[in-house]
């Protein structure tokens, strides 16, 4: 592998980041798993804010770090970290909307496909439509793992929009569809994964429902979701 590192976003040398890395959209999120799940932190990256840390977790080497809100910004550190950095599996732990009745404040999501309304699969100029989909050994061990911690939690599709403020809600029409909860950045991860040849799974835990109108606060968003961080972790 040619050393194209540090990169524009990411200042570590190849070499810092572990090949397995625990992905948030809230830099303080990572910072937050660095404190909390890691052993002998040493942070590598701050470009532009986008906190990275690389420690143990029970003797595994381990990396964890920001990625900034939609595809375009997973997509890019993703790239960089599966093709410039030699990682080899990235789980994305984030927020969601529920759009299942059934689910609620806290649950999980373990997103085990991702439709979406993004243009991303574009660049590979497939004759037909890509379906982006998690690991199947990662997301079996994430089941595994939410059922032995007694965590409530769904497996399924989400819907990852490009855009938060839509003017023509189509929430309604992937409900149909059987769609579990919407977030911003599986997609993006998930190709990435697939055209590197590497793994990857995004667990979400549901911050607010579409169907209820349950909602959390930002700083409840931040520090308290630490259900998917364990199931996370334990994959490790």
């Amino acid at each position: 592998m040619e050393n194209k590192t540090p990169t524009p976003h990411i200042e570590a040398k190849f070499g810092e980041i572990a090949e397995t890395v625990i992905m948030a959209g809230d830099p303080l999120r990572a910072k937050l798993m660095a404190e909390r799940f890691l052993e002998n932190p040493v942070q590598y990256n701050n470009v532009r804010g986008m906190l990275g840390f690389t420690g143990t977790y029970k003797g595994k080497r381990v990396s964890v770090q920001g990625h900034g809100m939609g595809i375009p910004s997973i997509g890019i550190y993703t790239y960089e970290l599966y093709n410039f950095y030699g990682v080899k599996t990235i789980i994305r732990v984030g927020s969601a909307g529920a759009m299942h009745p059934d689910l609620h404040i806290g649950d999980l999501v373990i997103a085990m496909g991702a439709c979406t309304n993004s243009n991303y699969a574009a660049q590979y100029r497939l004759p037909g439509t890509f379906a982006p989909i998690a690991d199947f050994d990662l997301t079996r061990r994430a089941v595994e793992s939410a059922e032995k911690f007694g965590f409530r939690y769904k497996v399924g599709n989400v819907y990852s929009s490009d855009i938060f403020y839509d003017e023509y809600s189509s929430l309604a029409d992937w409900q149909k569809m059987g769609v579990l909860a919407v977030e911003m950045e599986a997609p993006a991860l998930y190709m990435n994964a697939a055209r590197s040849g590497n793994r990857a799974l995004c667990i979400c835990t549901i911050s607010d429902s579409l169907v209820t109108g349950e909602a959390t606060t930002a700083e409840q968003r931040q520090t308290g979701f630490t259900n998917m961080m364990e199931v996370a972790f334990s994959l490790i």
